[in-house]
């Protein structure tokens, strides 16, 4: 395919190293050559590109800012540029590489022991083992402090018995993080598929999300050694601090798609013609829409600089990752679905992305924390009162 140049309507490339810019471009072009096509494909069907996993562990994609231990040691504004590049591709693939890293990898890298981290975190930067992150429950889902998964010590190990649901990665994951309330709060475990009383059982019927696995994780019983609790994640702050890490992933990724939107509809603008056998990117309320769309891009893209910068010099707050998450993800669907008004029955079409991306993206405005909950945190913070509780 055609080398694909990106969009920089306000000259931002020069805020960024030459360092940083080779990362994009190699992320830019494997998305280019590897994965559109077959994403379309994959959509249709209801099927993760797993063929694309060795290849993404060999350019360094998972767990890209964490040092050593396999991973590529990379700097957060680096990683961000990684995960739009992949969610111009599909959010299902952005979303893979954010668990790998963010949900799994940083855990085990933050609260676990130097042997779970010698053991699992080449095996996961190297794709050769995919991992899940357990923390959603059927009856919990923005209120993660009602679990009800219990973790029970049991002589010289532990009982799990619960369940999880809507995780990404779980059904072919070869290792789950998974959180429980134990008599000592809640707690962080790593779950080895094949240990006895585990079972996974795959989510069907998305018309979101499909080329991504979402399935349920079941604990009857389920007996696993205290080698495989993670000592230092205790507490609900641990867990939340690892969707901290995939929340600001997602600020970024979100930057992809709506540039891909944005693309699609200006190029068919420059060629559809109507009425006066004028293209319709003539018309004063196509270019309103146009226009709208490349400032709020614009202005998405300085936001999640500035936040990667913040992230490098350990300024980031978890409530500057709610505005992150929160702004970029409405302005990627809005981007979405004026792209579709532009093209008309063309937009509903698979042969061209928009529709692919405004059905991920309304699953992107939910998980990982709500839009309203996002809201609500951002609101704590300029007010000081904690509205949600």
């Amino acid at each position: 395919m055609a080398s694909y140049r990106g969009v920089d309507y306000l000259l931002l490339d020069s805020l960024f190293s030459e360092e940083e810019k080779l990362v994009r471009q190699t992320a830019r072009q494997f998305v280019q050559d590897r994965l559109m096509p077959l994403i379309q494909a994959c959509y249709r069907e209801g099927r993760f590109p797993s063929e694309l996993i060795p290849e993404m562990g060999e350019l360094g994609f998972f767990g890209a800012n964490l040092d050593g231990y396999g991973c590529a040691g990379m700097s957060n504004v680096e990683y961000g540029l990684i995960m739009q590049e992949l969610e111009r591709g599909d959010s299902g693939l952005r979303s893979f590489v954010s668990v790998q890293g963010a949900l799994v990898m940083y855990p085990i890298f933050t609260y676990g022991t130097e042997e779970q981290r010698k053991k699992y975190l080449p095996e996961l930067a190297a794709g050769r083992l995919v991992g899940c992150f357990g923390l959603t429950e059927p009856g919990f889902g923005s209120n993660p402090g009602g679990m009800t998964t219990r973790a029970a010590r049991d002589g010289a190990g532990w009982v799990l018995n619960g369940e999880k649901t809507w995780i990404t990665n779980g059904g072919m994951a070869g290792v789950a993080v998974v959180w429980a309330r134990t008599d000592e709060g809640i707690q962080g475990f790593l779950v080895e598929r094949g240990s006895p009383g585990y079972e996974t059982s795959d989510l069907h019927g998305k018309l979101s999300m499909r080329a991504s696995v979402t399935s349920s994780l079941a604990f009857r019983d389920c007996r696993i050694p205290d080698s495989m609790r993670l000592p230092d994640a205790r507490g609900l702050k641990a867990a939340l601090g690892c969707l901290s890490q995939a929340r600001y992933g997602i600020g970024w990724g979100v930057i992809g798609a709506a540039i891909d939107c944005f693309e699609t509809a200006r190029d068919y603008a420059k060629v559809r013609k109507q009425f006066d056998d004028r293209p319709i990117a003539s018309h004063q309320l196509v270019q309103e829409k146009l226009a709208w769309m490349i400032t709020e891009i614009t202005k998405a893209q300085l936001l999640a600089l500035h936040c990667g910068r913040l992230k490098d010099a350990k300024k980031l707050e978890p409530a500057h990752v709610s505005m992150l998450k929160r702004n970029n993800v409405r302005m990627a669907l809005e981007c979405a679905r004026l792209s579709r008004d532009l093209m008309g029955a063309n937009g509903i079409m698979e042969e061209y992305p928009i529709m692919r991306h405004m059905c991920n993206l309304e699953s992107v405005f939910t998980y990982e924390g709500t839009d309203h909950i996002h809201t609500l945190v951002i609101g704590e913070n300029v007010t000081g009162v904690a509205a949600y509780r």
